[in-house]
């Protein structure tokens, strides 16, 4: 659950004191475990880091001014990236960059729980060790024990409270009602009910606006006040973007999980779909910014997110499909071929002559939870093929 953080001028500076001591003891730890080669000893793990941390807090003042919750907290954040990445979940830990990675991570000890309280209908207060208490937007009801919370600033200088607490899942209708969900660029999400939902972007003054401001940042030399000036400013113009997607997955996958007892999506591979076309020289890719134009729409869309959250709103809920030519498959009479998309918005049939709106045809095929195979054969959710039964050939 997160909140809109508003500190004073002098609790924001010593956030960012916060946020740099848990940066400088994060890249330490991932300078040591980089230093690592084969036939070297181990790299040193949370206990031995931590050691290591209590005497350099002893020796330098400007660390041991800090909290030492959050130092400690890095380390531990530190040490789980690792083992997910030994796990084969998550990519190697990464050096963190000040005015970028912005963030710190404050935990109770032994289930000891942190203080909030409402001072009126819209207003909040959280206690941050060594910065005291903050205030923030009670933009909804927060839990009542509070265990763990993450503090960070965006790119736009916005800063966030998020409380560690997972919301239970919402309950369907219980009538049986299923949908399907076709995801796509120029439409967001098409429902197999016919509706067809889009992701709002950034208004066309918006939209030009943000053009001039990236020539203004081409030409600005680097490391001046000015090129400074002019990213804060396209930095708040995506935050405004990812705010407003953010919003529609949300009331998307609430509404969706309230409306429907089963929700089939199609599996995408979105990592491998928004694969850069960039090749190497010998072997340079072909159409690069024409992919990197459609990578930035899929991107755009919130494709994995709205999949994400639908997941933990309607749990056990949702089901995956093959997507495997259900855009080409008529959902009347099931024929299936290439030419029966006409266009990106246009599906007619070339057998039956059934015509719809090909998100929303693909959407049905989706909802009826079945895939087509290279030769046309229906392939229901369970795997088995479709076909006609055979008759058994006689013995005479």
């Amino acid at each position: 659950m997160r909140f809109r953080l508003q500190p004073t001028p002098a609790q924001e500076e010593a956030l960012l004191e916060h946020c740099a001591h848990a940066r400088y003891v994060w890249n330490l730890a991932c300078e040591q475990h980089l230093h690592w080669r084969p036939g070297r000893a181990s790299a040193p793990g949370y206990v031995e880091q931590s050691r290591q941390l209590t005497e350099a807090r002893r020796k330098f003042a400007w660390l041991a001014a800090g909290s030492q919750t959050v130092q400690q907290q890095a380390l531990r954040d530190f040490a789980q990236a690792m083992a997910n990445f030994f796990s084969g979940t998550h990519q190697r830990p990464r050096w963190r960059k000040a005015g970028v990675h912005e963030g710190f991570r404050i935990v109770g000890r032994r289930g000891s729980q942190w203080d909030v309280r409402r001072l009126s209908r819209r207003v909040g207060e959280v206690r941050i060790p060594k910065v005291g208490w903050v205030r923030f937007r009670w933009s909804r009801q927060v839990p009542g024990v509070v265990k763990s919370f993450r503090v960070n600033r965006d790119l736009a200088g916005r800063w966030h409270v998020a409380f560690a607490v997972i919301p239970p899942p919402i309950d369907g209708p219980g009538i049986g009602e299923l949908v399907g969900v076709d995801r796509g660029v120029a439409v967001s999400a098409a429902l197999s009910t016919g509706e067809r939902l889009s992701v709002p972007g950034l208004r066309e003054t918006e939209a030009k606006r943000l053009e001039r401001l990236q020539r203004r940042l081409a030409r600005a030399r680097r490391g001046s006040r000015r090129r400074n000036r002019v990213k804060a400013a396209i930095s708040r113009l995506m935050a405004r973007e990812v705010d407003r997607r953010r919003d529609w997955v949300e009331q998307t996958s609430t509404d969706l999980a309230r409306r429907f007892d089963l929700i089939r999506v199609e599996d995408l591979k979105i990592k491998n779909m928004t694969r850069s076309a960039h090749g190497t020289i010998h072997a340079p890719g072909r159409n690069v910014r024409a992919k990197a134009g459609l990578n930035r729409a899929i991107h755009a869309a919130g494709w994995g997110r709205l999949v994400k959250r639908l997941q933990d709103k309607a749990e056990s809920r949702v089901e995956k499909v093959d997507p495997a030519y259900t855009s080409q498959t008529c959902n009347a009479c099931g024929h299936c071929a290439a030419e029966n998309r006409e266009s990106q918005a246009v599906f007619r049939c070339r057998a039956c002559g059934h015509a719809d709106h090909a998100d929303v045809n693909a959407a049905k095929n989706i909802a009826a939870g079945r895939a087509v195979t290279a030769r046309g054969a229906l392939q229901p959710l369970g795997g088995a093929l479709n076909r006609e039964p055979q008759p058994v050939p006689s013995s005479t």
